[in-house]
């Protein structure tokens, strides 16, 4: 029985080292997933270390030695593999060979089978999908309880003279089988609940993470600016806890809270060589307080000890920094470090998206202006000349008539969104049809077919005027004889398909050869809702051009049934 409590300190020494181990950079790698070389490469040192301190800790006994080797090949097989496990306990009967004595080949040979012991568990348990049981303590006390009696037999069939075999078996088996046990299950609890830990610090990292994102991303959309800052520097030491929180552009402070805000004020210039250092060398700067110390620049007294700066991107250029502080009574945690850098990394690429949503928007806006300009000078100069024949005869349809010119180039001029109604749209076009028609007389018919629950979808605006100007300006104004123009608004197969329509035939030029105004449309179309939608033109020389602008039905609209045209 003394052998056994002397086996279970050693056995606690082991552990001690293990719960050392589990500390270090080096449990990273005990994921339970699969391991690279350079991972495998770590644990094979690790493990074989272990097993190679188990025998050098062993008590000699009979010509032999009683140890608790077996820990360091078994969990290596059942960490890491067959291959692992192998190389362990090739490594470590080695070493037991090299030392000498009546079982030193049996006990080389023994401590490479617990190796490979552990690494089928391991290659049947990931087969199985159930690779999270190599981190059960009940699992690896019994792979190393079966291991060790293996080790006892093994001794028994090839150490030689046999009744010292049988002697030794005796006095080291129940021991060395409870002694190895026990450690590798407390190994693997201990390994376990370090993940545990990591994972528990990792979700609340993950919920923090989101709970600030969630709060700021919707303030840094409005742009990046003091007033936005402001607010961001709030929430973010709300959440984070620390000492203090700065915001920066390349030239002053944005917004400060926190520790030291009496003299870090906002509009104060960047100041400290910290935040300069970022901003020219667009890197992570961070002061630990310990081999550097924070030095505020703008007051002696300030209560501030570390520091962690870092940039804010735009598309590769620096535009600014987020710093996080804490005083000199406390440690800067390394979840804070992360987390700051993660929070930059998000508000850079939220930056960058702002900064894509403005050029779009001044695009927009560009497209707007330039439709605009595209409306037909001799429109103009056709109207005046068509209303000012017709005051001659009836003054009342000439007023009327100024009043559809004013309404068009009022909606014009002040139409500043890139999306409206259907039925704003048609109001638009309708100001234009009815000069038009004035113009023309009798020679224009104008024939609307729109299903009423359209009127609400939202098209691109001046999507429609540049196509019934085609259809007058190249369809009925070169026909001697009637000319109609069509408009059709309808549903079919989750589309909503607006139809200008024309009966002369006259322009029958593929979509790409069309005039700026049609292009514009299809372009926008397809940008907003993607290439499969847009403009198509079919023609029949002489007889009709047909456009149609095919638009995604919203889901309130495609809920019903399809109406058929």
């Amino acid at each position: 029985m003394p052998l056994i409590f002397e086996l279970l300190q050693q056995m606690a020494m082991i552990v001690v080292i293990a719960y050392l181990f589990s500390k270090s950079p080096a449990m990273n790698y005990l994921t339970g997933e699969r391991l690279h070389n350079r991972e495998k490469l770590v644990l094979y040192i690790v493990f074989s270390l272990f097993s190679i301190f188990g025998t050098y800790t062993g008590l000699p006994i009979q010509g032999a030695i009683a140890n608790t080797r077996a820990i360091g090949a078994v969990l290596a097989g059942l960490i890491g593999g067959p291959v692992l496990g192998v190389s362990v306990g090739v490594t470590a009967g080695l070493h037991r060979f090299s030392l000498g004595g009546f079982t030193a080949f049996s006990c080389g040979v023994s401590t490479t089978v617990e190796g490979l012991l552990g690494g089928l568990l391991h290659l049947y348990l990931r087969r199985q999908n159930k690779l999270e049981l190599v981190f059960q303590p009940v699992v690896a006390f019994t792979i190393t309880f079966f291991a060790e009696v293996s080790q006892m037999f093994i001794i028994l069939l090839l150490s030689r003279p046999l009744s010292d075999a049988i002697a030794l078996v005796r006095v080291i088996a129940l021991p060395m089988i409870f002694a190895n046990s026990v450690g590798a299950a407390l190994f693997i609890s201990m390994v376990r609940d370090q993940k545990r830990v990591r994972d528990k610090i990792g979700a609340l990292f993950s919920a923090k993470a989101f709970t600030v994102a969630d709060r700021t991303l919707g303030i840094l959309s409005r742009g990046f600016s003091s007033e936005s800052a402001r607010e961001m520097v709030e929430i973010i030491r709300q959440e984070t806890g620390v000492g203090a929180v700065a915001i920066t552009d390349r030239e002053k402070i944005l917004a400060f809270s926190g520790i030291g805000a009496d003299h870090h004020r906002p509009g104060n210039p960047v100041a400290s060589k910290w935040s300069q250092q970022a901003l020219r060398e667009n890197q992570v700067v961070f002061v630990n307080g310990y081999d550097e110390h924070f030095q505020c620049p703008l007051s002696s007294s300030c209560s501030l000890g570390s520091a962690l700066v870092v940039p804010l991107q735009v598309d590769q250029e620096v535009v600014g920094t987020i710093s996080l502080y804490e005083p000199k009574t406390k440690l800067f945690l390394n979840i804070n470090r992360s987390f700051g850098e993660g929070l930059a990394t998000l508000y850079s690429h939220q930056l960058l998206r702002t900064c894509y949503e403005e050029q779009k928007t001044l695009l927009v806006q560009s497209e707007l202006k330039l439709i605009q300009a595209q409306v037909n000078p001799h429109f103009l100069f056709n109207a005046l000349n068509t209303i000012r024949a017709i005051v001659r005869k009836d003054a009342d349809r000439g007023r009327e008539l100024l009043l559809e010119l004013s309404n068009f180039f009022r909606t014009n001029l002040k139409r500043k969104s890139d999306m409206v109604p259907l039925e704003e749209e048609l109001a638009h076009i309708g100001a234009y049809l009815e000069i038009e028609k004035a113009r023309f007389g009798e020679r224009l018919t104008v024939e609307l077919e729109i299903d009423p629950r359209l009127k609400s979808l939202q098209v691109p605006s001046f999507s429609l005027q540049p196509l019934i100007e085609n259809a007058i300006k190249h369809g009925v104004a070169t026909l001697l004889d009637q000319g109609r123009i069509w408009v059709r608004a309808y549903r079919r197969g989750g589309l909503a398909l607006i139809e200008v329509e024309d009966n002369a035939g006259c322009y029958c030029k593929p979509l790409e050869s069309q005039g700026l105004g049609m292009q514009l449309v299809d372009k926008r179309v397809k940008n907003r809702y993607g290439n499969d939608y847009g403009l198509t033109v079919d023609c029949l020389p002489q007889e009709k051009t047909l456009v149609v602008v095919s638009i995604p039905l919203p889901k309130e609209l495609s809920s019903d049934s399809d109406s058929d045209h």
